[in-house]
């Protein structure tokens, strides 16, 4: 047997830790929920396709995948077509997938203050507050990809010690990378990962033997006991298999139904529907200024609910800068043999990197989400080590400046009572901003 990918001495497992910040979050997530009562935003395009997911009529938003506008349409039927049902899988996404964060670098490092610093940093970042609070499609992508990588650690590390379990967590992992990727297709980069580092980790393991093939040596690591054939399937094929059975309710529209047949063509019509999108729009942005949080969206600003409202769709001003030396010093750890800050700086500029050559014309700043997680991992990583090396303060300065701003925030990224028309300039401190 071959030592864990991110050999470490276990600190305490924080579950209960993880378990009480997420619940808090959600919580806090369910707070005006409700709050506009009107769709805002892109709500307006998903909303129509979620309620012809009910009735089956007809398709409409056929340019992304279903399985986040189903969810949209499941909790519309079990809650009401009402603006919390509308928002109510996000919430719930939302919380879960905080937890599943927590989880996955908990199983990863084995740090318990990066794990319970991680936390902190997400519910406070203001990108997976507010996605998790408006009916797009990102957060049910975001949730079920945080979900795969939970799963995707645990059976690297395998606490069980057991086969069985390890095996499970693989299929789970192929599961939830399957759901993610029919939510929306921005995680689709990601997909390769936990197979690539399968074969990898495995090539490692079995270097300097005489036998044993990478492809058929079960006894090797990262998960002793599974071949590479056998991850083939649980990370190659099954994503796959769940993918296109995503697909299953648009077989029976009344309307355009979509032939079995042409469920392969399909993808090549939703990808050319996507990138015919060129109109410029007021709030589009690139990835540059993604990364120095300069374009935000106004998801709302306006009279609504008997008072004025806002919602902002902003970066936490301070972890969002404070993040980016943070993936330079794991990138330093990295080269020197540090494979899981190699990994969360590699994930981050795979993310970044593909919209900075992405030919899509019109993008926005919720595009970063994903990129932003592992740009927060980093800076929980960073000031864990200091942590734990008895040089604390950073740490405590990071988290008074990340709640305060939360809370001084608050108001305007949670569609809150404003004292007049104009209180958006009380937040929007650059001009980019506004």
């Amino acid at each position: 047997m071959t030592a864990p990918p991110f050999p470490r001495k276990a600190d305490r497992d924080p579950a209960m830790w993880c378990g009480v910040i997420a619940a808090l979050f959600f919580f806090v997530v369910l707070h005006r929920l409700g709050i506009p009562s009107k769709p805002m935003f892109d709500e307006i395009h998903y909303l129509p396709a979620a309620r012809r997911l009910i009735d089956l009529t007809a398709r409409l938003n056929p340019e992304h995948p279903l399985v986040a506008k189903q969810l949209i349409a499941w909790s519309m039927q079990l809650i009401g077509d009402t603006p919390f049902g509308w928002r109510f899988p996000s919430a719930v996404l939302g919380g879960i997938g905080l937890w599943a964060m927590m989880r996955g670098l908990w199983w990863a490092s084995l740090s318990r203050t990066a794990t319970i610093l991680f936390g902190l940093l997400i519910a406070t970042d203001f990108v997976w507050f507010m996605m998790s609070r408006i009916a797009l499609l990102d957060m049910a992508m975001g949730g079920f990809m945080a979900l795969a990588v939970w799963q995707w650690a645990l059976a690297w590390r395998n606490p069980s010690g057991t086969v069985g379990k390890a095996r499970w967590h693989l299929l789970l992992t192929g599961v939830f990378l399957g759901l993610s990727l029919g939510a929306k297709w921005n995680g689709a980069l990601l997909l390769p990962l936990p197979g690539l580092l399968f074969a990898l980790n495995r090539w490692d393991a079995l270097k300097g033997r005489r036998a044993g093939l990478p492809w058929s040596s079960a006894g090797a690591g990262p998960v002793p006991g599974v071949s590479l054939i056998e991850a083939v399937l649980w990370l190659g094929v099954v994503p796959l298999l769940v993918y296109f059975l995503t697909f299953l309710p648009a077989h029976f529209y009344e309307k355009d139904p979509l032939a079995f047949g042409n469920l392969i063509k399909w993808q090549g019509y939703m990808l050319q529907l996507q990138d015919s999108v060129k109109n410029p729009h007021t709030y589009m942005s690139r990835w540059w200024q993604w990364m120095a949080n300069i374009r935000p969206i106004w998801f709302l600003y306006e009279n609504v609910d008997g008072a004025q409202r806002g919602v902002l769709m902003l970066g936490n001003p301070f972890t969002m800068l404070a993040g980016l030396p943070a993936l330079a010093l794991c990138a330093w750890s990295g080269v020197r043999g540090d494979r899981l800050r190699l990994l969360v700086v590699g994930a981050y500029v795979l993310l970044v990197g593909f919209w900075a050559i992405n030919g899509k014309p019109v993008q926005f700043y919720y595009h970063y989400m994903l990129a932003s997680c592992f740009l927060m991992a980093a800076l929980a990583l960073v000031l864990a080590d200091w942590w734990d090396l008895g040089l604390r303060w950073p740490t405590k300065v990071a988290l008074v400046l990340a709640f305060g701003l939360g809370i001084g925030f608050y108001p305007i990224i949670s569609a809150g009572e404003l004292p007049r028309t104009s209180s958006y300039l009380d937040y929007t401190w650059l001009d980019s901003w506004k």
